[in-house]
């Protein structure tokens, strides 16, 4: 009986932290109170950094942090907890190892980690501080647009690893060129290739502050070259970017309209009648209205569509002896 009710506990556990497809008022709460503590360091870190508003309300942000931590650290001794039972035939440690290996888990452990450091460690307190915005990394479990967003980064690491390999290759050939140019010029300040990496990296970039400028024509015409390819080489990450997004908000368009035709085909839901059914799906996939509303019209017009093919095919056999009737 004992073991009966501590499995149930732990499934109960599950579907509240980490079941996706589970939704009731204490699974909304809970998350609603995740929300409010991240958002709520995130704040704190903010005031914090004010040392005449640090001083006069220490207590109060001491005692924050303090139970900040204590939450953050029982979700995830939670969450490791009972995230075996997302699969019943694989063994409970394995699952497990690969819960604290994934992004996710990574996250929430970073956010308490460095609190749990200082207790050993001395940190400087301002550093302490900084490393507490991790938290607001957790938002990413409960905001479909930032998971999405990582999604595609996730997808598309293949074409930014390849754009930040070309990028370090035009910043080692830009600082060395401008060395060779510049160099005899203006000693002190390509002083070596590792120096002129500075200016590389700004004028590659498009920022160019100004504070380390070519003064010889060639130089000059090395620095508007480089600058020129740069503007084409910030565009490659945009475009990267936008296309993984376009084509993730399409593949989920095509999964709620997956989900609305297998609906339809059991017969749990009307189109037209069950807005509220609609509404949660829209939700749970991320789509906006306007994307919702193209699809339901789409599909009313199939419908339409079929009923008008079946009674124009409703006369084409004789009601009394079954034979085809002439076109």
């Amino acid at each position: 009986m004992r073991i009966s009710a501590w499995y149930s506990l732990r499934k109960f556990v599950y579907n509240n932290l980490h079941n996706d497809d589970y939704e009731t008022q204490f699974s909304r709460a809970i998350n609603f109170l995740l929300i409010f503590l991240i958002i709520g360091n995130v704040f704190a870190v903010l005031l914090e950094s004010i040392n005449d508003v640090y001083k006069v309300y220490k207590i109060y942000f001491d005692a924050f942090e303090n139970i900040s931590i204590v939450v953050f650290t029982l979700e995830y001794i939670l969450r490791f907890w009972s995230v075996v039972e997302k699969d019943p035939f694989e063994t409970e440690w394995r699952q497990r190892w690969k819960y604290v290996i994934s992004g996710a888990a990574i996250i929430d452990l970073l956010a308490i980690l460095p609190a749990y450091i200082n207790f050993f460690v001395h940190i400087d307190l301002r550093f302490l501080r900084i490393l507490r915005l991790l938290r607001l990394l957790k938002l990413t479990r409960y905001f479909v647009s930032l998971q999405i967003l990582l999604r595609v980064i996730e997808r598309e690491k293949g074409s930014f690893q390849a754009v930040i390999f070309i990028l370090l290759i035009m910043i080692v050939m830009a600082a060395a060129g401008i060395y060779v140019v510049e160099s005899r010029v203006q000693p002190e300040v390509f002083s070596s290739i590792p120096a002129s990496m500075w200016w590389a990296v700004v004028t590659l970039t498009t920022v160019g502050y100004g504070d380390v400028t070519p003064i010889t024509p060639l130089g000059r015409f090395l620095g508007a070259l480089i600058t020129i390819l740069g503007v084409g080489l910030a565009a490659l990450p945009a475009g990267i970017l936008a296309n993984g997004l376009a084509n993730e908000l399409e593949l989920r368009k095509q999964q709620l309209e997956l989900k609305f035709r297998d609906l339809l085909e059991s017969c749990e839901i009307d189109i037209i009648d069950d807005e509220e059914k609609i509404e949660n799906i829209r939700k749970e996939v991320g789509l906006s209205t306007e994307q919702t509303q193209d699809i339901v019209l789409q599909l009313i017009r199939e419908r339409k569509e079929d009923a008008l093919e079946r009674e124009k095919n409703k006369y084409c056999f004789c009601p009394h002896c079954g034979h085809k009737l002439p076109e």
